[in-house]
């Protein structure tokens, strides 16, 4: 008997014959694609790709020095792990981070728009200083005016501030549940009435987040509570992503015991059609470096375990 029922009906992305193919994509497969610049890797020892991803980003901050220039960078909250180990290279190596701009992706709002005070405890300002600049070195750190998050009073300025500062050298990130890139919701999509071009150059702006962002957030930071997750956020726009020279996202959404909740959509992201309604898609186009963990890569396969 064929059961095929359709897609539910909150899902902004109705292709159902894409999904099934994407679905099908084999994990020996999966860093096969169309476009040679962006390129995708399987990396299946964590620690190496937490450490993969810190000495990513050690690299290019010591590459700018060495080159006498400024380094800008738009950075996520998450992944996390990795900041950890960038911090202990930093300071290992007493490299200085005073050539360094950073802007980070995003920062949580409440319904009326505005963003979390850096110290509340679930901002991702608080995180970014728990996890990264906190670990630093005082002396090594950049300008405070050189560290920004995107807040309710700069969000509308926000990408004009990252042109100011000479565009972001590269954009980090990671893919979420519902495809975003940053907090780019798919359901935003429907104002473009397909014009991709304008898609594209669309700035930073508070958003409405997304039912599977409100999940997977609650699951990853807010204890599995989803009433303690902010229903909106602050976020840069694909005109910052897709404008910055270069972009490293990394895809570590395992939780354990045979369960991502990341194996669909990273495939969805890599070789689906390039959509408004799966923001991630659009990095396909660009010269990009894709990194999987090794357990998101596995097949996706029904599992009743």
């Amino acid at each position: 008997m064929t059961f095929s029922p359709q897609l539910a009906s909150f899902l902004s992305f109705r292709d159902k014959d894409a999904c099934i193919a994407a679905r099908g994509i084999r994990r020996e497969d999966i860093t096969t694609h169309w476009n040679p610049d962006f390129r995708i890797r399987v990396e299946d020892d964590k620690r190496a790709f937490y450490s993969l991803f810190a000495q990513d980003l050690v690299d290019r901050i010591r590459a700018a020095r060495d080159e006498g220039r400024e380094f800008v960078a738009i950075l996520p909250v998450g992944p996390v792990p990795q900041y950890a180990e960038a911090a202990r290279i930093i300071n290992q190596e007493r490299l200085s981070l005073s050539h360094v701009r950073t802007f980070n992706m995003d920062e949580y709002a409440d319904d009326e728009g505005r963003t979390a005070p850096a110290d509340w405890e679930g901002s991702f300002a608080t995180a970014m200083w728990k996890n990264f600049f906190g670990l630093l070195d005082p002396e090594l750190l950049p300008h405070k005016t050189n560290i920004h998050f995107p807040t309710s009073e700069n969000i509308s300025s926000y990408s004009t501030m990252i042109e100011d500062a000479g565009g972001a050298d590269v954009c980090y990130g990671g893919i979420g549940w519902s495809g975003h890139m940053a907090f780019w919701e798919p359901q935003l999509g429907a104002e473009f009435a397909g014009d991709l071009d304008a898609y594209r150059a669309a700035p930073a702006r508070t958003v409405e987040l997304h039912p599977m962002t409100i999940m997977q957030n609650a699951l990853h930071s807010f204890g599995a509570d989803w009433s303690w997750v902010p229903p909106r956020a602050a976020t840069v726009g694909p005109k910052d992503i897709l404008g910055a020279r270069h972009r490293s996202f990394w895809l570590d959404g395992y939780l354990g015991g045979g369960v991502s909740w990341q194996r669909f959509i990273a495939r969805l992201v890599a070789h689906g059609p390039v959509n408004e309604f799966v923001p991630g898609s659009m990095l396909q186009e660009t010269r990009c470096d894709y990194t999987i963990l090794g357990a998101v890569a596995d097949n996706v396969e029904i599992n009743m375990a």
